[in-house]
């Protein structure tokens, strides 16, 4: 495919690699010689508001791709297709910019505009424009690239779309080990006197199984089904209002991370701190690669807290090459309106980069504490969300925490629908 444009850019470069090398598995070349596009036998788009002749798909530019900095957009949605849209332009072969559309949700441009943030300090899900426009619950730009490739293959019938296999990627997040194992005497005794439990001292004697520990359920799931899971640790050496985790120095908990290394995928949760006191992510990087005897380059931001471009940055400085962080903390949905991994754009600097989102749409501390929902009707949402990634070839990542799926009463029936979940989904 030859795409021709007047002028060239960082951005346009960065979303025909993702939608024609990434998504539809066909090779591409960008120019900006007319002559050489004229002259060219075999599959074109002008990318452009100049008319040409001949047997060209005509796809007219938004200004988008060619600007600089960051300002608001003019957004107006209009329906195509049954999916939402926008950068309408008259007068092409499809009927919006989808270069520009796709850019402006992957680079997560309306994150870097002045907007509200929650309690927490992070971006809002309400300011964003999929949640405003009733969006957010669908993986529109995958949607939109099969809407486009249609197109393209009637246009250029010999054209051939190869689109990826769908995937399935359970995740972890081991943000407290356990509930009373391990947490030292002093922490045991407040927490008795905070409120006192016979099943903390059956624990803590011995006589019955901590109920956060589901460590070898997981193991048989993921064994019985032939998974390959991610596992984040939180390895904060300082206890604080969010950082709760046991010490990554307690033997039992380092014993954790090492099995779990040998065993599976694992991938660093920086602490809440770390984003306040940047030197910190380093080390907690350090910790858990002398625990698992192996490089870490995944990453989950504890709490999804992300600053752009702030967070990102100190990752890839830190040595993360991908990042699971990409989805919302308050809410489940795709945040960047995507089902597919992609290489973060940092818009600050205008350049694509090496470090890679994978962006998650379902976990379920959203479904129990935002979106107050029961362990049946979380079930249907993660088979919605199941589904919708794989009716798009796309990955679908699920967050599920060790405490839900172990014997803790408050989460009862959690883990019994995630095994229920796991086993549907392999008929």
């Amino acid at each position: 495919m030859l795409i021709y444009s007047q002028s060239n850019s960082t951005r346009l470069q960065y979303v025909c690699r993702f939608i024609f090398q990434e998504q539809m598995g066909i090779g591409y070349g960008l120019t900006t010689d007319k002559e050489h596009f004229k002259n060219y036998d075999g599959p074109r788009i002008n990318y452009s508001q100049l008319p040409i002749p001949g047997d060209i798909f005509s796809l007219k530019n938004h200004s988008l791709l060619f600007e600089s900095g960051i300002r608001k957009q003019e957004i107006t949605i209009f329906e195509n297709e049954a999916q939402k849209a926008f950068f309408s332009l008259p007068g092409s072969n499809f009927a919006f910019d989808v270069f520009a559309a796709t850019f402006y949700l992957l680079s997560r441009y309306e994150e870097y505009l002045p907007h509200e943030k929650d309690i927490y300090g992070r971006y809002a899900h309400q300011n964003s424009l999929a949640f405003k426009e009733d969006f957010l619950n669908k993986p529109l730009v995958n949607l939109w690239l099969f809407d486009f490739a249609k197109c393209l293959v009637h246009k250029f019938p010999n054209l051939k779309i190869q689109w990826s296999a769908f995937k399935f990627t359970p995740t972890y997040d081991i943000d407290i080990a356990w509930s009373y194992k391990s947490k030292g005497l002093a922490r045991n005794i407040g927490g008795f006197f905070k409120a006192p439990s016979l099943l903390r001292l059956a624990v803590l004697v011995g006589l019955q199984k901590d109920p956060f520990d589901s460590y070898a359920f997981l193991h048989r799931l993921h064994e019985e089904f032939r998974l390959n899971p991610i596992y984040f640790f939180l390895v904060a050496t300082s206890p604080g209002s969010y950082d709760k985790n046991i010490s990554p120095y307690n033997h039992r908990m380092w014993s954790l991370m090492k099995r779990h290394a040998k065993k599976y995928d694992v991938g660093l949760h920086p602490s809440w701190k770390s984003n306040v006191k940047e030197t910190l992510l380093s080390r907690e990087k350090k910790i858990l690669e002398t625990a698992g005897d192996k490089a870490i380059t995944k990453s989950r931001q504890h709490y999804i807290k992300i600053f752009m471009p702030q967070t990102f940055e100190r990752l890839q400085s830190a040595g993360i090459f991908n990042d699971y962080s990409m989805g919302y903390g308050s809410i489940n949905g795709f945040r960047a309106s995507v089902a597919s991994s992609f290489l973060w754009y940092n818009l600050s600097e205008d350049k694509t980069t090496t470090l890679r989102l994978h962006p998650f749409c379902f976990m379920d501390a959203n479904s129990f504490y935002e979106q107050e929902q029961n362990a049946a009707e979380s079930l249907d949402e993660l088979l919605y969300y199941y589904r919708s990634c794989k009716d798009v070839h796309g990955e679908f990542i699920s967050i599920f925490h060790n405490h839900f799926l172990g014997t803790d009463p408050l989460f009862e029936g959690w883990k019994e629908m995630y095994e229920q979940f796991i086993s549907q989904i392999q008929q």
